[in-house]
């Protein structure tokens, strides 16, 4: 049985570890649990253990824990492709959105904000590799999208969020700080289990943990999109 409670206190050490090494204060990194695909017994746990932020990937999933845990002060990222269609879900369930890259979501999401809520914190998804598989804007796509994004009422653009190439994620993670400072954000999401600590030495303020802190992924059938 996975020990939620002794994972998350390990990564917030490991956290901790290469924030000094990289004369970085791990005040200034937020660790983010991706929970796509648990159980919600399992928030529950990382939650009681103190973690506040989780981060999903299906929209269908999404609105099920926000709706069975809106109890708790659980604070939702989405990090996932959004459909045009299921924005309004996104819109009114999340905190943050990660994965933005069309102006015509980014759009539909402003709209779709209720009254009541502020701003959506949004990130631009970045295809920094240029990866025909994975989404994201080019770079020569993020001047047009970055200025859409600024003139929509109800989003808060914070920064940029990028998944590198496994072949060599420390000069991706680069051009991504490259880039933040570059459009002077704040926000980089970038890192996960496997190169935390090389996300973080580029600046990362967000990193996104799965299975360091829930343990391997069961087999499951993922929720439609």
């Amino acid at each position: 049985m996975t020990n939620i409670s002794h994972n998350l206190a390990q990564i917030h050490q490991l956290i901790e570890q290469a924030a000094h090494k990289h004369h970085r204060a791990s005040s200034d990194i937020l660790l983010l649990a991706v929970s796509k695909v648990q159980p919600i017994s399992a928030l529950e746990e990382a939650y009681n253990a103190g973690q506040r932020h989780f981060g999903e990937n299906y929209v269908q999933e999404l609105e099920q824990k926000a709706t069975a845990l809106g109890n708790l002060g659980i604070i939702w990222h989405f990090i996932g492709p959004i459909q045009s269609n299921k924005t309004r879900i996104v819109a009114e369930h999340c905190h943050w959105v990660h994965s933005l890259d069309r102006e015509k979501v980014a759009k539909r999401l402003s709209d779709q904000r209720p009254a009541h809520l502020p701003p959506l914190q949004v990130c631009i998804q970045v295809n920094i590799d240029n990866e025909e598989t994975k989404s994201g804007v080019s770079t020569c796509e993020l001047p047009a999208l970055v200025s859409a994004i600024e003139q929509l009422p109800n989003l808060k653009l914070r920064g940029f969020m990028a998944i590198p190439s496994k072949a060599a994620p420390k000069a991706a993670f680069q051009a991504m700080q490259a880039l933040a400072q570059q459009y002077q954000l704040q926000t980089l999401s970038m890192g996960m289990s496997a190169d935390m600590e090389d996300a973080i030495a580029a600046g990362s303020t967000i990193v996104r943990i799965g299975t360091a802190l829930f343990g391997p992924r069961q087999a499951a059938a993922q929720s439609s999109q």
